[in-house]
């Protein structure tokens, strides 16, 4: 159960409100590299935190972020003309560089200074990885570029989607860091997704359906350990890793590529899912990426020229009763990313959480949450920068272990849940 007032903290991500605040203390993924394939390319409509704009890539390959609207009378610049090292609106002429900086106004003289005067809101946008970066913050106060091990491995080691959530940030987030549900909603999958079947893991998985949950500290987030029975004398341990704001990595399985999220509000109601798989000392196979691009594991396979997947709630997620009797599937929805999307926009916009009645498998959940609170408070009334922003904090991975019974998760797993650059995942 959560207070309303708490529930609207955490929720909110517009201009001014507390989270949305905080979410501006990072770098944020913003949209996929392959949406400006190269320069000149047809600007991109970016919504984000609540914000609008607009994204191009300008004639000498230079990315904008800058507000959707023109300073003279309103129009979208989605319609502009992208052309010599600017976007151009089509109304009346007027020119924006990257930066957002006016360039050109012809119904104003040559010498004319009236441009220097008007610029738009922008924002840097930055490659990494197959992903392109923003900062929407107080310049003065930009952090160093993000440093998460999918988006350095080589192209070949790694491979990276997105797609359309309709709900609020939160409610998918919070399923990135429940590992109990797995056993349930993803047991199809465990045996079947080319992505996930075969692993070791999995029998511990199918065999203890009540997981025991540790939740430790870290400095940028938490690690989140699910203990369950494996052989004698032994546990066998989820890792699941959190860095703040929205960063989470799904546990190992076999040598199947590493996987995870970031959750990036849209606004209040809808959020975009990041999904990654990365291998950190191996080319993913062409087994694999084909995988991926068919939507299997934790990617999507959406409408062809959107984001949006084709499996969704105006097709009831293509639910299939007969598959779920047969027991392919346990929820009658295929895939695993859809089988969590289908339930988190199931509980509406944004959940009524004073609804909620938590059991202890939602530990992680609960302490994700009073981080979050406190963090975005900390910030609101003290400045204090919240954690996760230094780079540092984001060279963590996720891991699966089997551990005698009387070890710790996180003093045997340090090395484990550290990504170190030439070293296998830690994987059952």
């Amino acid at each position: 159960m959560l207070r309303k007032d708490i529930n609207e903290l955490l929720t909110q991500t517009g201009p001014g409100t507390p989270m949305g605040e905080l979410f501006r203390q990072y770098w944020i993924p913003a949209m996929l590299a392959e949406e400006l394939p190269e320069n000149d390319s047809p600007p991109v409509r970016v919504k984000l935190l609540s914000e609008r704009m607009l994204a191009f890539r300008d004639s000498e390959g230079r990315y904008g972020l800058i507000d959707e609207f023109c300073a003279h009378r309103g129009a979208s610049l989605w319609f502009g003309r992208n052309e010599q090292a600017g976007l151009r609106c089509p109304y009346h002429g007027w020119k924006y560089d990257y930066t957002g900086q006016c360039i050109e106004v012809p119904s104003e003289a040559d010498n004319s200074s009236f441009c220097q005067n008007v610029k738009l809101t922008a924002y840097p946008l930055v490659k990494i990885g197959d992903l392109l970066w923003t900062y929407m913050g107080d310049p003065a106060k930009q952090p160093p570029l993000p440093e998460f091990e999918f988006v350095h491995v080589p192209a070949e080691q790694t491979y990276t989607s997105k797609r359309w959530q309709q709900c609020n940030w939160m409610q998918a987030f919070e399923g990135g860091i429940d590992s109990s549900h797995v056993t349930f909603l993803h047991s199809g999958g465990l045996k079947t997704d080319p992505l996930f079947k075969g692993a070791k893991g999995n029998e511990y998985n199918m065999k203890d359906t009540k997981p025991f949950f540790e939740v430790a500290d870290s400095e940028g987030g938490l690690f989140v350990g699910a203990r369950r029975n494996a052989e004698e004398g032994t546990y066998y341990w989820r890792i699941t890793p959190w860095v703040m704001p929205a960063f989470t990595m799904v546990p190992p399985r076999g040598d199947h590529p590493v996987h995870g999220h970031f959750w990036v509000p849209i606004d209040d109601e809808n959020c975009w899912t990041y999904s990654f798989d990365y291998h950190p000392v191996r080319a993913l196979t062409e087994t694999e990426r084909q995988a991926m691009i068919d939507g299997h594991g934790v990617h999507s396979k959406n409408i062809p020229g959107t984001y949006r997947p084709a499996a969704n709630m105006d097709n009831d997620y293509l639910i299939d009763r007969e598959a779920q009797k047969r027991g392919e599937t346990y929820s009658g929805v295929a895939g695993i990313a859809m089988q969590d999307a289908s339930l988190q926009e199931s509980m509406g916009p944004i959940v009524d959480r004073s609804k909620e009645r938590l059991v202890p498998a939602d530990s992680g959940i609960i302490k994700a949450r009073q981080k979050l609170r406190k963090a975005a408070v900390a910030l609101r009334d003290e400045g204090v920068t919240p954690p996760g922003v230094d780079p540092e904090h984001h060279r963590v991975r996720s891991a699966a272990v089997v551990l005698p019974q009387a070890e710790s998760f996180l003093d045997s797993c340090r090395d484990a849940v550290r990504a170190t650059p030439g070293v296998p995942q830690s994987s059952v």
